[in-house]
Order: structure tokens, then C-alpha cells, then sequence
């Protein structure tokens, strides 16, 4: 059962505050608060949670001792944690169109930071409308316009500050002003990529990381309708601000926070302007200022939690929880001063190894395997094959990902030996970059100067060593280039040419198969 101090809301309060716009959900057809009854469907509900640059090493089921995250931890007991989840393009909107559309990132066409599509062929949302389900998204989407659907029935959306739509406005926004009006969401001060911390200053029952996981508890306790649902719930946090409520940030008052891994490969990183923006992408802050980040970073990810436990409680209270298949994953990570680097967009573990976890139905079987972990390589285009095999829906062709169900099942054979990443230009031109992992290994081409990396994950979790120069590895890196540059031959120039990497001063955002693609 999760623990929480924060007092629902009354349903009278909610449907006051909570909502506006055709995506209200006290509009939503056939949402009325009904006594507890299962929805009658021979297909499980589908219940999937995102948070937002979480790195894959802040789960107590990773490994992490510090942080508290006992709601998420007990999912994993009952389910599989995959171990080498990765993001393949780390930053949030390609993040998102690889789990829209199940593709890799040449294939949704999203190389780097741009804007989602308004449309793709193959769509998350629609294609599991298409199998029967009622679907719903609340939190962050982080989609242009920033209304579109994709296939959704509905949306309730907190988009932070971002204002990128004609008139938008956030369904959290409009809730703030009128349960706090005059108050300003921002009080804090803290900016959305700063990484300074500290606690937030307004009401607990005010932050976007409460409205999130109560407009979810609301959207359950009030579902009664006859299709089985999948509701998306995309916390914005622990993504900077970091601004836990005071409870929160107590919990981690006397905390040992871990300290930055910092290879001497990255001593370029370290210089940085003094005094620093709030914003900064790179800088050596020491080692005091980077546990402070982590303090507030902590705090986020314990709220978050705390709000899926209480999500997880109405399941269960409904009847719903062993007829659901659950997922939790992040779009991306966080550096937190790992090598001297900030945020994310990265090749480097704390960037783009994400966190991920799947709970089946009891209907399903496989008991046996629950609480184990699976090593294989996953990515976010798993996703959608994973709902539309649950839904017992078929996959379109062209699609990259590849059902999680199938490693629950035990079919490992023919899985994918390793997972390809890339990002292109993002905060400096050196910031550009291919490679490719298998969660044991790791090889990383920069396509600015061609300069290589490569780490032996397995025995160098923190990227430390840069074996690329070290001639006993010469036969892995050549084994490890040889693997993208096959991964990559379909692209040709710019990129391979006579079965060479080649070098890339110019930047490309989006690829040919990137809808309306115009060059």
C-alpha cells in the first residue's frame, strides 16, 4: 500500500478544479463514479508509467541502497526488471517518437531533438484503440501540436513551461489557477533544466507530481466503461526542477549520496564559466554540489513512487490489479555530474540506460519467472509490439520493437544481440555522436572528429576506462565498429561509404522517413 500524507481531493473539488477543454475528464463519456466492479473483458487492462529522465541506477530493484522507492520495488518482485533497457536517441521528443511508433530512430525519422509528428503510419494510442480499448493519457507528452492525440481518446495534459501551440495552456495550469489563484506555479525557482535543488515552497497537494497521480487515481476510480482501458501516466519528474516537497527532501537529509563517476577521459568537460548558468550542459561543480542534485533528484523520484503506489492501491481496490499488465520506464536519463556532463543527450550510461519493468496479468502464467531480471537488450520501440501482443493485436510490419512478452515467455533466441543509439548535434557540435551496446559492451563513434570509445560495462559500470586507445582491445573495437557500420549501411553517405564510418560536421535532425521530410 503506498503511504501518502497528501489527502485526496474530494470528487466534488476535482471535477471543479481539475479540468477543461474537449479533453476534461469529467466530460469523458462514460466516466461516473460507480461502486467497484470489474470491467468485464477477456483482454487485461494496460496500465503504463513513464517518468522523465530517470537514469536506470535510481531504483532501490536496480541496486541503489539510498534511494526509496518501495512501490516500484515491489512491482519488480512481482514481475521482471530488464537490466539493459537503453533510450536510443536520449532526449525527450525522439525518445517519445520511438514509443509512439515502435520504430528505430532512422525509421520515425527523429535523429535528434526536433518535434514529434503530428501523424505517423503506425501509432501506439490508435493501434490499441484499433484492438478494443479505451485510451487515455495523462501527464506529459511532450507531441506537437500539443493537442494531438494520436489516437487517444483523451488527454489531460502538464507540459511544464512549454508553450509551443497557439493559446495552450496545461490542464494543470488551468487546475493551479483555480485551486491556488494568484499563486505562481514557478515559485520555486528553480529552472526545467537547472542543477541547483531545493525544496518546493507551495503546498505539497499543488505540484504537478501530486495533480499528475491524482487526476490517475480519479481516472480509475471513476472508470466504468465496458472496454478494458490503457491509461498512460507520464510523470514530469524526476526531470529538473529538482523540487521535492519538503517531506521528501528530509527523507534524504542525512543520506549518503553517491558521488559522480568521473573518467579521466573527461577531463575536456570539466571548465566551466563562473559564475555557471543554471543550465549548463557541462562543468566539473565538485562533488558537493553534485550530491546536492541528487538530494533534491532523490526526493523527485520518491514522490513519484509514492504517487504509482497510489495508483497500484485503486487497481487493487477495483479489482483490477492481477488482470492488468503493467509497465514503468523513463524516456531518458541524467548525468547528475557524471563525467563532469549535465542532463542528457549523451552515449554514456547515467544518459541513455533507463529503467524498466513489466508486471503481467496472473492470467498470463509464467509465475516462475517473476522477480527475476533479463539482461537482453530492450529498447522504448518494445512497447508498443509488447500492448498489441497483450491485446492479442497484430504487429504492422515495418515496426522495430519486439514484445516483452516474448522474453517472459522464455523465447530469447532469437533476440536482438545489441541495441543502436545515436543523437545528433545537441548543445555543442562535439555533442554528436552513434553507437552501439549490449549492455555488456559498449562502442561509441563521435561524428564530428571520429573519435571512438568503447567499455567494458560489465566489469566498468561507471565508464571509467576508455579502452578505445588500449591495444589488448584492438580486436573488440574493431569487432564493435564493424557491428554500426552495418547497422548504419542503409543510410549510406553521410554516414558509411566503402564500408567506412564517416566523419559529419553537418548536423541531421530528421531522416528521409520522417513524415513531410523535406530536406
Amino acid at each position: 500500500m503506498a503511504t501518502s500524507r497528501a489527502k485526496d481531493m474530494t470528487r466534488r473539488q476535482f471535477l471543479k478544479t481539475a479540468s477543461s477543454g474537449a479533453a476534461s475528464l469529467a466530460l469523458a463519456p462514460g466516466l461516473l463514479v460507480q461502486p467497484a466492479n470489474a470491467v468485464s473483458s477477456s483482454k487485461p487492462n494496460i496500465l503504463f508509467l513513464m517518468a522523465d529522465q530517470l537514469r536506470f541506477d535510481c531504483l532501490g530493484c536496480m541496486g541503489n541502497r539510498v534511494v526509496q522507492t518501495p512501490n516500484l520495488d515491489a512491482v519488480a518482485r512481482e514481475g521482471i526488471v530488464f537490466t539493459s533497457a537503453y533510450s536510443s536517441t536520449p532526449t525527450c521528443t525522439p525518445a517519445r517518437a520511438g514509443l509512439l511508433t515502435g520504430m528505430s530512430p532512422w525509421h520515425h525519422g527523429m535523429l535528434g531533438y526536433g518535434r514529434v509528428a503530428p501523424h505517423y503510419r503506425v501509432e501506439l494510442p490508435r493501434l490499441v484503440r484499433e484492438a478494443g480499448y479505451y485510451t487515455f493519457g495523462i501527464g506529459k507528452m511532450h507531441w506537437y501540436p500539443q493537442r494531438t492525440l494520436h489516437g487517444f481518446h483523451g488527454t489531460l495534459l502538464d507540459e511544464s513551461g512549454r508553450v509551443e501551440s497557439p493559446g495552450f495552456i496545461s490542464d494543470y495550469h488551468r487546475w493551479f489557477m483555480k485551486a491556488a489563484p494568484g499563486k505562481n506555479p514557478d515559485a520555486t525557482g528553480l529552472g526545467w533544466n537547472d542543477y541547483r535543488a531545493w525544496p518546493y515552497i507551495l503546498p505539497e497537494e499543488l505540484h504537478p507530481t501530486h495533480w499528475i497521480g491524482q487526476t490517475a487515481v480519479d481516472f480509475l476510480r471513476q472508470y466504468d466503461r465496458p472496454e478494458p482501458f490503457m491509461l498512460k501516466v507520464s510523470f514530469e519528474r524526476p526531470h529538473s526542477p529538482y523540487d521535492p516537497p519538503p517531506r521528501f527532501w528530509d527523507m534524504y537529509q542525512d543520506a549518503d549520496m553517491p558521488e559522480p563517476h568521473i573518467g579521466k577521459w573527461a577531463a575536456r568537460f570539466a571548465p566551466h564559466k563562473i559564475p555557471p548558468p543554471t543550465t549548463l550542459w557541462h562543468g566539473n561543480l565538485g562533488v558537493d554540489q553534485a550530491r546536492r542534485s541528487r538530494h533534491g533528484y532523490y526526493g523527485n523520484v520518491s514522490f513519484v513512487d509514492e504517487e504509482i503506489g497510489r495508483i497500484l492501491d485503486v487497481l487493487k481496490e477495483r479489482g483490477w490489479y492481477d488482470n492488468t499488465l503493467i509497465i514503468f520506464f523513463a524516456d531518458h536519463g541524467d548525468m547528475l555530474g557524471d563525467h563532469n556532463l549535465w542532463r542528457k543527450s549523451y552515449a554514456y550510461e547515467g544518459s541513455t540506460h533507463i529503467p524498466m519493468i513489466l508486471r503481467w496479468p496472473a492470467s498470463f502464467g509464467y509465475d516462475e519467472r517473476r522477480g527475476q531480471q533479463i539482461d537482453l537488450p530492450v529498447e522504448l520501440r518494445d512497447v508498443l509490439p509488447t500492448f498489441l501482443d497483450a491485446a492479442g493485436a497484430e504487429v504492422p510490419e515495418g515496426v522495430d520493437g519486439r514484445s516483452l512478452l516474448q522474453l517472459v515467455r522464455g523465447q530469447t533466441q532469437s533476440w536482438r544481440e545489441a541495441i543502436d543509439m545515436e543523437h545528433d548535434v545537441c548543445y555543442s557540435v562535439e555533442n554528436h555522436w552513434n553507437g552501439m551496446t549490449d549492455g555488456r559492451w559498449k562502442y561509441i563513434f563521435h561524428a564530428y572528429d571520429g573519435r571512438e570509445q568503447l567499455f567494458h560495462l560489465e566489469e566498468d559500470p561507471g565508464e571509467l576506462h576508455d579502452l578505445a586507445g588500449d591495444p589488448g582491445y584492438q580486436g573488440v573495437l574493431r569487432e564493435w565498429r564493424d557491428r554500426l557500420i552495418e547497422h548504419l549501411s542503409e543510410r549510406g553517405e553521410p554516414f558509411v561509404k566503402d564500408g567506412k564510418l564517416l566523419i559529419r560536421r553537418k548536423r541531421m535532425l530528421y531522416s528521409p522517413n520522417y513524415p513531410g521530410f523535406r530536406r
